[in-house]
């Protein structure tokens, strides 16, 4: 009896598949001289493979956080791109799970930095009490993949929920950015608007 399907019969050849592994190249088994060519080309290649395989680390370089009665400056990595912020869920648009997550984290190292401060409470005194200017300076490992404005909303909205403000008491707004292939991050620094 037939079925209508047609039976599907195995590839006589293979077909190359492409692996990409991030992770350096074992040493080879063999001892090689030190100063042999396979050997240095071993060793360049494992540093190659290392140095364009492994992301930047977005803790590498701990910048300190200051908070002072009028102001706060804190270091918070770059948040995800504006195209990795929301979805679409049966046709509303919805926070993504890497936008939660980024404010999730925000909103632990603005709590960690306020508890660590004896002058929080004048801080958030007048955080509430006064308009409000915000700076953020991005640094992202090339100039050309990513807009100013791309982490503006998220960053904004992750900073305000970790102190308790609106997001509405910002008259003021100034946006930089620059280049750092090691460490990148936003220096975010939120203060009374004079």
């Amino acid at each position: 009896m037939y079925s209508g399907r047609r039976r599907r019969t195995p590839r006589s050849s293979t077909l190359p598949i492409r692996v990409n592994s991030y992770k350096p190249i074992p040493p080879q088994t063999a001892p090689l001289a030190a100063g042999s060519p396979p050997a240095q080309r071993a060793v360049n290649r494992v540093r190659m493979i290392s140095s364009r395989g492994t992301p930047p680390r977005q803790d590498a370089v701990s910048l300190p956080t200051t908070v002072t009665p009028e102001s706060l400056l804190i270091t918070l990595p770059i948040p995800p791109s504006v195209n990795h912020q929301y979805a679409t869920v049966n046709g509303r648009r919805l926070l993504s799970s890497a936008g939660r997550a980024y404010k999730s984290q925000v909103g632990q190292q603005v709590w960690v930095a306020l508890a660590q401060s004896p002058c929080r409470t004048d801080l958030l005194h007048c955080l509430q009490s006064s308009r409000l200017a915000l700076s953020i300076r991005f640094f992202f490992t090339s100039a050309l993949r990513r807009d100013v404005d791309g982490g503006l909303k998220i960053a904004q909205d992750a900073l305000c929920e970790g102190l308790g403000l609106n997001d509405n008491r910002i008259v003021e707004t100034h946006l930089y950015k620059d280049l750092d292939k090691i460490n990148p991050r936003i220096e975010v620094s939120l203060s009374a608007a004079h």
